[in-house]
């Protein structure tokens, strides 16, 4: 196991930790939000985000796994079933997130450039019936992570201590293609979707001198939010598809690609705040916008008095000296 030597185990650790404590709450608090307005006629969007929430969640419930298997080592002691189980939810989750990121993009340009045909269609059964389909799509292309771990293998004679890694020839002729076509159909497809949606976004609402300067703000911080994701999060771990294709074999720093992975989940509700209203008016997120006010009304009021104080005592210092 000399890729697992190679790679600070601590490190992983420490990263899945954060991310299952932050993510966590704010992705309950979202959902919660987002189930509350599914029973008051919701809107495509919300149902959409909707998805996304309960796709982040699925990913943080089955991240304690991957804090086992970095716990002991980079090392797998579990059953192999598990290690698919847990391997393939991994997976599903992130194509499943940036698949309904480029949803909520067409959802949001289509809305802005056929404003008129977008009432027409505006129906939350087709927002449903997207959502299945791309959780349908993403979950077909991870199958390959059963096929590849229960695939027979005659000359294996010790069970294996690591989960989906080490593969033998016969694996990669099978993964690494497929691989390369996730890197094709589940990244680039939806990144470059996305910025074609949001750059058109913004250059309608910029062209409509009518149109409020926060929802232009908006539609800036969303558009950056969605790249950020893509670019930081997922960027890293899909290079690795084309790193391992073209080299035929697995770079020994994939691992590392995957903790930015689990750091969307803690970006996405920069995501929900910017793109929905359901979530920006909810009761919580209110509270804390309040009382950030509150604190930073408080630190200028504080500055203010600290500056009224030093020149009183500069004033009584030039009296009495």
């Amino acid at each position: 196991m000399q890729t697992c030597k190679m790679i600070n185990h601590w490190v992983i650790l420490a990263v899945y930790i954060l991310t299952f404590l932050i993510g966590l709450p704010a992705n309950l608090l979202a959902i919660c939000t987002f189930f509350k307005k599914l029973g008051d006629k919701p809107s495509p969007n919300d149902i959409l985000l909707f998805n996304l929430t309960a796709s982040d969640l699925v990913f943080l419930l089955f991240l304690p796994f991957k804090m086992y298997e970095a716990a002991v080592g980079l090392k797998w002691y579990l059953s192999q079933t598990l290690c698919s189980v847990a391997s393939y939810v991994f997976f599903t989750t992130i194509y499943t997130s940036s698949l309904l990121l480029m949803a909520t993009a067409i959802d949001r340009y289509i809305g802005l450039a056929f404003p008129f045909k977008y009432r027409l269609l505006r129906k939350p059964l087709y927002a449903t019936a997207g959502s299945v389909i791309i959780w349908l799509v993403s979950a077909a292309h991870c199958s390959i992570v059963f096929i590849t771990v229960h695939m027979p293998d005659l000359n294996a004679t010790l069970p294996k201590t690591v989960c989906y890694e080490n593969f033998t020839e016969k694996q990669k002729k099978i993964l690494l293609p497929v691989r390369l076509e996730m890197f094709m159909v589940l990244y680039i497809l939806p990144l470059l979707v996305c910025i074609f949606c949001y750059i058109n976004c913004i250059y309608i609402l910029y062209s409509r001198p009518h149109i409020s300067k926060e929802k232009k703000q908006r539609a800036i911080g969303m558009a950056l939010c969605t790249l950020t994701i893509f670019l930081l999060c997922f960027l890293p771990y899909n290079l690795s598809h084309l790193v391992g294709f073209s080299s035929n074999n697995s770079p020994s720093w994939r691992y590392y690609t995957l903790l930015p992975t689990t750091l969307n989940t803690c970006l996405d509700p920069f995501v929900f705040y910017f793109s929905s209203s359901t979530f920006r008016e909810s009761k919580t997120v209110s509270l804390l916008k309040r009382w950030c006010f509150r604190h930073e009304k408080t630190k200028k009021m504080n500055g203010v008095l600290l500056c009224h104080l030093k020149e009183a005592q500069n004033h009584f210092h030039r009296l009495f000296h």
